[in-house]
Parts: C-alpha cells; sequence; structure tokens
C-alpha cells in the first residue's frame, strides 16, 4: 500500500483545503496522476499520486483542512480495490470468536445479577412486612431504588398489580412531561410580543479560504503599518494619443499583443521607485532593507477574490514584453493555474480600479511591501491650461498608499510627482527605459 501526502508547498504555507477530488474510491490511478485539487492561502495545488494502481481509502472530504504531510489517500499497489464492508466478510470467524467470548462472560454476569435480585427482593420483603404488600419483580424494584421512587406511587400495568420495570420508566417519563407542561404557561408570554420583529431571510455560507487569507492579510496590514494615502491626477492626452498611433502596428509587430496603460504605469514606476529607493525598501526587525530588483505586482480580479501576481525584472523589459507577462499572469489567474513562484517576491504594487469605473481610492499595501499605486478610471473633466485657457481633458486621479514608517511625506509626494510627469511626457518614458 501506498501513501498520498501533501507535499511541500512553500515556506509559508503549511496547510491547505481540499476543493476537490478528482478520483474516488475504487477507481484507478497512474504513477504522477492528479487526484485531488489542493486551495491554499494563494493558489490551488494539484497533488500527485507517486505511484501508480487503485484508490482503496480517502482519508479526508472536500472541505477538509489538511496540513503538510497529512496522508490522504492510500493506493494499492496490486490493482485490487477493497471496501470496508470487504474487510469485515475477510474476518467472520474472529467475530464469531468475540461473540462467544462475550456470550460466555454474559451467563457470568446473569448469575451474578440473579443472586443480586434475590437478595434485593428479600430485603424488600422484610420492608413490607406489616404494610399492603407490593409485588414487583426484582428488575423493577432494583429500577425504582435507582430513581428514588417508592413503588406505592408506581401504577402496574399488569392486571393483577405486578409491578414491573417498564412500569417503573413509564412513571418517570410521565413525571418528566407532567414538569415540562407545568413550565410551558411562564414561557409564552416572552414568545408572544406586539413588537417581535419577523425573523429576516439570510444566506449563510462559510468562506474560502483564499477570501479569509486575504480578510486576514489585509487587517495585519492595516494594524502592522501607518498607512497613508496621497493623491495626484495625470493628464492621459499625450499617452492615449500615442497608443492611437502605434496600436495597430505594435500588435502586429509583437504577435497580437495589445499596447495598454499598464505598460507605461509600470515603466513610470520603476523609474520612480529607482529615484526614491525607500519606496522600494521594507522594514525587518530594526533593518531597512533597500531591493535592487523591481519586481512589480500587478492586482487581478478573480471569482474567488484579488490576487497579485508578479512581473519579474521590470527594468530589464520591454513594452511588449511588459503587456505579455501581465496578459498571460492574469489569463492564468483567471484560470486559476498560477504558481506558487508567480504570487511571491514582489517589491511594489500597482492596482487599476479604473477598469470597474472606480474614481478615486486608497489601496491597500500588499504584504510588507512599502507601497502600492493605484489607478483609476479616465474621466474627461475641464483643466486650467498654463496660457489661462480651459480645456477638457482625459484625466485620470492615482493614488499612492504607503507605509509612514519606512516612506516620509516628501517622497512619497515627488514620487507620485514623478509618475504623473512620465505618463503625461511618454517620450521621457522611453528615454528612462
Amino acid at each position: 500500500m501506498a501513501e498520498v501526502k501533501i507535499p511541500e508547498l512553500a515556506e509559508s504555507i503549511s496547510e491547505g483545503t481540499i476543493a476537490s477530488w478528482l478520483k474516488g474510491v475504487g477507481d484507478p490511478v497512474e504513477k504522477g496522476e492528479n487526484i485531488l485539487e489542493l486551495e491554499t492561502d494563494k493558489v490551488n495545488v494539484e497533488v500527485i499520486s507517486e505511484e501508480s494502481g487503485v484508490i482503496t481509502e480517502l482519508k479526508a472530504e472536500e472541505g477538509d483542512t489538511v496540513e503538510v504531510g497529512q496522508v490522504v489517500a492510500v493506493v494499492d499497489e496490486s490493482g485490487e480495490a477493497s471496501s470496508s464492508e470487504d474487510k469485515k466478510e475477510d474476518k467472520p470467524s474472529e467475530s464469531k470468536e468475540a461473540e462467544q467470548d462475550a456470550s460466555s462472560k454474559d451467563d457470568g454476569k446473569d448469575e451474578k445479577e440473579q443472586d443480586e435480585s434475590k437478595e434485593d427482593s428479600k430485603e424488600d420483603e422484610s420492608s413490607d412486612e406489616g404494610s399492603d404488600r407490593i409485588i414487583a419483580s426484582p428488575a423493577a424494584r432494583k429500577l425504582a431504588r435507582e430513581k428514588g421512587l417508592s413503588l406505592k406511587e408506581i401504577n402496574a400495568g399488569d392486571p393483577r398489580g405486578h409491578i414491573r420495570s417498564q412500569d417503573v420508566e413509564n412513571h418517570e417519563a410521565s413525571k418528566e412531561n407532567q414538569e415540562t407542561a407545568d413550565k410551558k404557561p411562564e414561557s409564552k408570554p416572552e414568545k408572544k410580543q406586539s413588537n417581535a420583529q419577523p425573523e429576516k431571510p439570510v444566506i449563510r455560507e462559510k468562506m474560502s479560504r483564499r477570501r479569509q487569507t486575504i480578510a486576514k492579510r489585509l487587517h495585519e496590514v492595516q494594524q502592522n503599518t501607518a498607512m497613508l494615502t496621497t493623491f495626484n491626477e495625470v493628464d492621459m492626452t499625450n499617452v492615449m494619443e500615442l497608443r492611437k498611433r502605434k496600436k495597430e502596428s505594435f500588435q502586429e509587430k509583437h504577435d497580437g499583443t495589445r499596447l495598454g496603460f499598464m505598460s507605461f504605469f509600470t515603466k513610470a514606476s520603476v523609474a520612480a521607485l529607482r529615484q526614491f529607493p525607500a519606496v522600494n525598501a521594507e522594514i525587518d526587525g530594526d533593518e531597512m532593507i533597500y531591493k535592487q530588483f523591481y519586481d512589480i505586482g500587478v492586482a487581478v480580479s478573480t471569482e474567488e477574490g484579488l490576487v497579485v501576481p508578479v512581473v519579474r525584472n521590470c527594468d530589464r523589459k520591454t513594452f511588449a514584453e511588459i503587456e505579455a507577462d501581465i496578459a498571460g499572469l492574469a489569463s492564468k489567474a483567471i484560470d486559476k493555474k498560477l504558481s506558487l513562484e508567480e504570487m511571491t517576491g514582489g517589491s511594489f504594487t500597482i492596482t487599476n480600479g479604473g477598469v470597474f469605473g472606480s474614481l478615486l481610492s486608497t489601496p491597500i499595501m500588499n504584504g510588507t511591501q512599502p507601497g502600492i499605486l493605484g489607478m483609476h478610471t479616465i474621466q474627461k473633466r475641464p483643466v486650467a491650461m498654463p496660457d489661462g485657457s480651459i480645456e477638457v481633458r482625459p484625466m485620470m486621479y492615482i493614488a499612492l498608499s504607503y507605509d509612514h514608517r519606512v516612506i516620509d511625506g516628501k517622497e512619497s509626494v515627488n514620487f507620485l510627482k514623478t509618475i504623473k510627469e512620465l505618463i503625461e511626457n511618454p517620450e521621457d518614458l522611453l528615454l528612462e527605459g
């Protein structure tokens, strides 16, 4: 028999929830074949069988929380499935022997109980002398003593007045029912209240592991950081005109990759991070860690919640490579195909609430990262131009939420101002890239 165990997942992940079994008891399985889908804090992982054979036992059910190294299934390498009923049928002789041993022991107990009953009946007969004799079985007398009842209070069901053990039990039950009935009138006034509100319909649903993790992490960020948000607005005119001119040729040249806004903001963020290294740092105890790499997390909305896959080495990638990576990671996120490596190690995060129509927000930082950039919807607004004229321009509010323990107000404002200037002058952004 081979055991299927939960494998090592990642340094920060010690357990998961069984999302679904891909195989059941009695199903054949090949070596390396997936048998269950495990939901972790970050991604869904498929667990494989290390041996070929037939699954004979599942040691956990869907929805159960399991730890790394825990045995969750058993595979019969000989290929013969066996159920619990078969196991019971394989041991008839053992069960018969056990029954014989039990019956022999019970015989000994019965003899002792009979002796005790005789003694009890003698005691009761002696105590009843001088009064009307009550006829009761030894078992009834014993049961009445245990319950603290007098035989005189018990009505015999036998026409001859012979009290049996069932009469004692019936008397006890009727006594309890009477006590319950006596209490009911007292509780009625509480139930019938003229001003009582009818119960409202609700649906109670257990949170998914990922939703629980999101809630926990966001709460930890709020509790463990000095979070502050600063805002600015960007004139998107030049970027939109550049995209309009280059969109088709860009897509043809790069195998269908579309030129979006995310690559512009990613490149602008990298340039700003180089100028203000504190925004790319984090606190570790009493030390500051200044990261010399630019792995940018891009928030992606899925049915189960927000996930943040990471685009690696954005400082060394072209616009086309960044756009292709973002599109690929977003597709994986929606299909639940992201790996743990693709979800960890980011140094800064960008989230775009504008795709849902958000005009302004205060995004919450991601984990230990000291900052997150929030993009919003593009909206045409009247803008005062340098020459004093008024023009209607496509404007976007941008927000930087940051950990004030790491980043000072001056740095945060200038960081956001740098992004604004680079987006409004995309030629400078291309030179930075």
